[in-house]
């Protein structure tokens, strides 16, 4: 009787047909349909409940039949892809490269989860896990095909081979053909993915990564894609570019050390360092929290509406030639600068147009140049920033007027920045006068940025003599403010001026 309780209660949690067989009646098959049937149901559930919980007390489970095992990556397993199981070698010893665009290509494989922008394939969030190797790579890791994001690549290092090509990149965002084995299986993940975007990927992550370009390079290139986020990286040893961004936009660089040769500043070879840290040449993007300590130039931004705070530019020094950030953008800069420290290396700025620099701190003779390409300075403003020097007479803010004078200023207020050891440029700018006279001069040239442009007067006198001359404003020539009365008196003449 036991036995047969425990097979009808079996039955039940499986889910097989219920047959019984009565011993007074051996009709095999017969279903019971007795009129207690009801009856009988609730007891088999009773008995059902009582023996799921007396495994899950005792913890014993009844093994799935093999034929419902899940597969190794069900869509509801978590997708973390470590790549030493693709034959990865973490000691760097060997070539990785095979190993890790396995690893990128299962992913791609992976259940997707509709779209982010339309056309571009949500992959769901899969990992390429680095598992804090050091990867020796012959080529650079491409995404076996474009149309496609929400993927993350973390966790180890990344470095350059001796054979590895001159002018690739460690880590490829871009569509461009790689072998013919990666044509193929990009032909057909593309076909999988049928992209209809304008771009490439979207919302690929690359964190907590070290990448040694081994003088044979660049680090990370990221082509015509949409909201990349490259986060606490560090990439040294680029002949090229540390990080290259073309087309697209919204890619957030934060948090990451950059630099050509490994040195905390006061190299012996400083004057040979060559390269960019990162090169923008695309829209909206963000570099935040980012430190460039070896490089000719820092940042280079040819594309419109970039964000750069809390930039710490030790590079190369301008003396050595170097330039912390150029802003090569003639007439659409769009750019704002803020929280940033330039350590011996300057900003450059071509025929600047909407541009902001404040709350900035430049040492070692730092300076700020305004490049003139077609004579246009619009929209600037250099405000509250801190200038410090060695008393050589170097100016804060400088115009590089070879190819020809600015002749479109409007808008420009360089002003209540803060100096020791540089000379004071401005915008804005205060003097004074005293004597006994007619006719008093005060020279603004040595403090406004622009020549020969003074657009706002403003004065004031104080006279301890009898008399009450009338007073007049006769010329602003040469930066030069001429204030003369129809009598002689003994004065105070107080001016302040505006090139904006």
């Amino acid at each position: 009787m036991a036995i047969r309780n425990y097979a009808l209660a079996l039955c039940m949690i499986l889910g097989l047909p219920i047959f019984l067989v009565s011993g007074d009646d051996s009709r095999v098959g017969h279903f019971s349909a007795s009129h207690n049937y009801h009856e009988q149901m609730r007891q088999l559930q009773v008995f059902k409940a009582s023996l799921i919980r007396r495994e899950s007390v005792s913890g014993s489970v009844i093994s799935p039949s093999p034929s419902s095992a899940p597969p190794l990556q069900a869509a509801s397993a978590p997708r973390v892809y470590h790549v030493t199981k693709y034959g990865a070698d973490p000691t760097g010893k060997s070539d990785s490269t095979e190993a890790l665009n396995k690893a990128i290509a299962d992913a791609f494989r992976g259940p997707s989860e509709g779209f982010l922008m339309e056309g571009i394939t949500n992959l769901g969030g899969p990992q390429i896990y680095l598992e804090g190797g050091n990867y020796l790579i012959s080529k650079p890791l491409r995404l076996p095909a474009a149309g496609a994001g929400n993927l993350m690549i973390h966790g180890g290092t990344l470095r350059a081979s001796d054979n590895f090509p001159a002018d690739g990149y460690l880590i490829d965002l871009s569509a461009l053909s790689a072998t013919s084995q990666e044509e193929k299986e990009g032909s057909s993940l593309n076909s999988q993915l049928a992209s209809a975007s304008p771009y490439n990927y979207e919302y690929i992550t690359l964190k907590d990564l070290m990448l040694d370009s081994n003088y044979r390079g660049g680090g990370i290139s990221v082509v015509n894609s949409l909201r990349t986020s490259i986060d606490n990286c560090y990439i040294a040893h680029f002949t090229t570019n540390g990080i290259l961004v073309q087309g697209g936009h919204e890619t957030y660089i934060r948090n990451s050390f950059l630099g050509q040769h490994i040195t905390a500043g006061g190299d012996r070879g400083e004057r040979n360092f060559s390269g960019t840290a990162i090169n923008l040449k695309g829209n909206d993007n963000a570099v935040t929290d980012v430190v460039i300590f070896s490089a000719a130039v820092g940042i280079m931004a040819s594309g419109q509406a970039n964000t750069f705070s809390g930039v710490h530019c030790y590079n190369k020094a301008t003396g050595f030639g170097g330039t912390g950030i150029y802003l090569k953008l003639p007439g659409l800069t769009q750019t704002r600068i803020v929280n940033s420290y330039m350590d011996y290396t300057g900003i450059v700025a071509e025929d600047p147009v909407q541009l902001h620099i404040s709350s900035s701190f430049f040492l070692g003779d730092a300076f700020i140049l305004l490049k003139s390409i077609k004579g246009v300075a619009n929209a600037v403003n250099i405000v509250d920033n801190m200038f410090s020097g060695s008393n050589k007479g170097v100016e804060i803010l400088q115009l590089d007027q070879s190819n020809g004078p600015f002749k479109e200023i409007d808008q420009v207020v360089v002003d209540r920045n803060n100096v020791k050891g540089m000379n004071t440029k401005a915008t804005v700018a205060r003097g004074g006068v005293e004597g006994n006279g007619s006719s008093w001069t005060v020279d603004f040239n040595p403090l406004l940025l622009f020549p020969n442009l003074i657009k706002h007067v403003q004065y004031s006198v104080s006279s301890s003599g009898s008399s009450f001359p009338n007073l007049a404003l006769r010329n602003v020539s040469e930066n030069r403010v001429v204030i003369e009365s129809d009598v002689a008196v003994p004065a105070n003449i107080f001016v302040t001026v505006d090139q904006s």
